[in-house]
């Protein structure tokens, strides 16, 4: 089972990126999917959730600008970041919560900065 994250990338404080995360196997549909991040020299922080059924819930410092959704569908969750800021540069990562089943992944880069 693996997970594939993409859309990082370098953008100006106040701009906004799309991440999707693609997942495999059967895990995907019956578990909450979240979307975490690890600045360097931090440890890795889970920023927002969606249960699955839709039910949404986001750190403090994001609520407001980051909106996660998912399609069990095509088992895929994204996490549209708007007035993005420096202090959201971090590595992201999706995977389930609480409990990590998938194995993490190299995640994808997303650097904010003029």
């Amino acid at each position: 089972v693996q997970l594939q994250a993409s859309g990082g990338g370098l953008v100006q404080p106040g701009g906004s990126l799309r991440l999707s995360c693609a997942a495999s196997g059967t895990i995907f549909s019956g578990n909450r999917m979240g979307w975490y991040r690890q600045a360097p020299g931090k440890q890795r922080e889970l920023v927002a959730y969606i249960t699955s059924g839709g039910g949404t819930t986001y750190v403090d410092s994001v609520k407001g600008r980051f909106t996660i959704s998912r399609d069990n569908a095509k088992n895929t969750v994204w996490l549209h970041m708007n007035s993005l800021k420096p202090e959201d540069t971090a590595v992201y990562y999706c995977n389930t919560v609480p409990t990590a089943f998938y194995s993490w992944g190299r995640g994808t880069q997303v650097t904010v900065s003029s």
